[in-house]
């Protein structure tokens, strides 16, 4: 299959992009920023990957919000407007979006039919998966992989944290009530090719035993054979992230419940064989 994958210079993308050319599949690599030259490129293949978006770990201010929404709504939809002009279109789009979809909570559970929330990021990734279908108005089968946060060693929250755990000076962020929703890389990058090959509408990128702040703190101390005594409070936090601080802060539950039904077997269902096989 020859796919056009947009964002593959990314932490997934970067993973995603060496499992599809291990199985044999030709990668074509664009930018949503020149809409037109990917979709010219897009004519030329089977299917598309968007995994593009400005990265969110970042503070937020008004300008980045606007940066994050521009990335992942308008920048599609003008992509898009140009593919339908074409003759040649491909049959398959499949659309990162993010478990920030059902909104955050410490109470409730979220799985793919749950509603979603109404902040700043579940609004984003509305928007985010409405462009998406409108690819199937292209002719086009269209998946949404909802991801979980992505743990690796070469990008993604895991890097960030390692240092100051390695340090000894991580910790507990917040409370440590908050749910923390994650997936092995290596998980996450074969769901998006289950989607590619024959997904239709949203799946769960999350793995099926999420944990609460203070355990993932506790599992990685552990793993790493350091002290997690410290703790970040959730002033510093806001004082470093900003608005984005909250969803750090507040977390969300959500279960893969689609896509375990639609067969997929994780290979790593729980955080402590994850850990164990990335350190």
């Amino acid at each position: 299959m020859r796919i056009l994958l947009l964002g593959g210079s990314g932490f997934v993308g970067r993973h995603l992009g060496a499992a599809l050319r291990t199985r044999g599949d030709e990668i074509i690599d664009c930018s949503l920023r020149d809409p037109a030259t990917a979709a010219g490129a897009a004519a030329t293949c089977d299917a598309i990957v968007n995994l593009a978006g400005e990265p969110i770990a970042q503070r937020w201010n008004a300008a980045v919000k606007r940066r994050i929404e521009a990335s992942r709504v308008q920048a599609p939809h003008r992509f898009l407007e140009v593919l339908s002009t074409a003759e040649r279109r491909c049959t398959v789009y499949v659309s990162a979006s993010a478990i920030g979809y059902y909104g955050t909570s410490e109470a409730e559970t979220f799985v793919e039919e749950s509603p979603p929330g109404n902040d700043f990021l579940a609004r984003v990734c509305i928007g985010w998966e409405r462009e998406a279908r409108r690819a199937a108005e292209l002719g086009m089968r269209v998946a949404v992989v909802r991801n979980g946060v992505a743990l690796g060693l070469d990008g993604g929250a895991l890097a960030k944290m390692l240092r100051p755990f390695r340090l000894g000076v991580g910790g507990i962020v917040g409370s440590g009530r908050q749910w923390f929703s994650w997936i092995h890389i290596a998980d996450l990058v074969r769901i998006y090719l289950m989607a590619l090959d024959g997904v239709d509408g949203a799946v769960n990128a999350s793995a099926p035993h999420p944990v609460t702040n203070a355990e993932f703190t506790s599992e990685l101390g552990a793993a790493l054979r350091r002290p997690t005594a410290l703790a970040v409070p959730a002033f510093a936090l806001r004082a470093l992230l900003g608005e984005g601080a909250e969803t750090l802060l507040r977390g969300q539950r959500v279960l893969p419940r689609r896509t375990e039904e639609l067969g997929y077997l994780f290979q790593f269902a729980q955080l402590k064989a994850a850990l164990a096989n990335l350190l």
